[in-house]
């Protein structure tokens, strides 16, 4: 629609332009005439190949003068139909340099200025979706070889404890116990490990289907802190939740849990020993707002803008207790654009703060929509 709108006006234009040429041309063309014709009869003509020839124009002047304003109009409807190929010239030479890989801006005629912002813009695209991919790809690579790393440290260890089990039968209770606890503590690491590489391969958030219904935002997000609870203690954590009683949502309660769960075991990870993490939610006019916010380092204004990306993570050395596949916050972010939300970051001296914003939705609206 918006092409045929500027077909539609850049026509409009061309003819205008054509137009208003021909019309000043005429004028021109007609007080040329008139001036030819006063300096003609008020001048004293002597008999010479001039003047005959002037008197041969004269006899002929009904058949040539609207001859010459014919030719006058059919030479700017030449230009103008010129002028319009060459546009059409410059266009396909544009055309070759959205793919060139450079940020050199691309330059066209004045008149076609809003087909060059276009292309500029699909350029600029192009070229930051090509860097995304190529960034997302290297993160996703340093991944898979820091997560294969992380995986032969516990695997060593089972292999290691249950050599020495194997080797000691007449092992004393108390030791047997102590290395059995350390061999199961390192075998869920290695659970973990291995849950993130099938994350990985199964990780396509373009195929989400949401299955909504009545949420008690409340309870779920209680229940949630509940669960987190045997995380949070060692460290002296607490997950303080803030939200009214009655407060409901529409969405999907599976998925939206799953928001919640990556976005508070990041508030853990990253959150300081002995601190709180405030789950807190409201209503506005528009929609829910829900905001985990928890005290720890600050994190780089540069780092915000990419922390929702796959395979991003804070922290580039990875520790092998707290490394993650760096897809949760991209899962969350998927997984609230598909309810029409927000998710933001913000980052203070000592407070990070992680916005979610779910537009109010009528429920009777989008059973009607699952239904078409």
């Amino acid at each position: 629609m918006k092409d045929k709108r500027f077909r539609s006006e850049f026509m409009k234009k061309t003819i205008f332009r054509c137009a208003r040429t021909e019309i000043l041309a005429s004028a021109l063309y007609a007080f040329l005439l008139v001036a030819l014709y006063f300096i003609g009869y008020n001048v004293s003509w002597q008999p010479s190949p001039l003047y005959y020839f002037i008197k041969v124009l004269l006899d002929y002047a009904t058949l040539l003068i609207p001859l010459g304003w014919l030719v006058m109009v059919l030479t700017i409807i030449y230009i103008y139909w010129r002028r319009t190929v060459g546009y059409i010239e410059d266009i396909a030479a544009a055309s070759m340099a959205l793919m060139l890989p450079d940020d050199e801006p691309i330059k066209l005629p004045e008149e076609l200025r809003e087909i060059e912002d276009s292309m500029n813009q699909i350029k600029r695209t192009a070229l930051k979706n090509e860097r995304d991919a190529r960034e997302a790809e290297q993160r996703k690579n340093d991944l898979v070889i820091n997560l294969a790393h992380d995986i032969r440290t516990p695997l060593s260890s089972v292999i290691g404890y249950l050599s020495l089990l194997d080797e000691a039968p007449d092992m004393p209770a108390e030791q047997r116990a102590k290395y059995t606890g350390i061999t199961l503590e390192k075998a869920y690491r290695l659970e973990q490990l291995i849950n993130e590489f099938f994350e990985i391969t199964r990780f396509n958030l373009s195929s989400i289907v949401l299955n909504k219904g009545k949420i008690n935002l409340s309870f779920m997000l209680r229940q949630m802190a509940d669960e987190f609870y045997p995380m949070l203690s060692p460290q002296n954590k607490r997950a303080i939740v803030q939200v009214p009683d009655d407060l409901v949502l529409w969405g999907d309660a599976d998925k939206l849990s799953r928001v919640f769960n990556n976005i508070l075991k990041n508030a853990l990870a990253y959150s300081y020993s002995d601190s709180s993490i405030a789950i807190t939610a409201w209503v506005q006019a528009e929609g829910t707002v829900i905001q985990f916010t928890n005290s720890g380092d600050p994190i780089p204004p540069q780092q915000l803008e990419t922390i929702f990306d796959r395979f991003f993570r804070l922290d580039a050395a990875r520790s092998s207790q707290t490394g993650g596949a760096g897809l949760g916050l991209a899962i969350a972010k998927e997984i609230v654009t598909a309810h029409g939300g927000t998710i933001t970051a913000q980052s203070g001296q000592s407070k990070t703060t992680f916005t979610v914003f779910l537009p109010t939705e009528d429920p009777a609206s989008d059973q009607n929509q699952r239904q078409s």
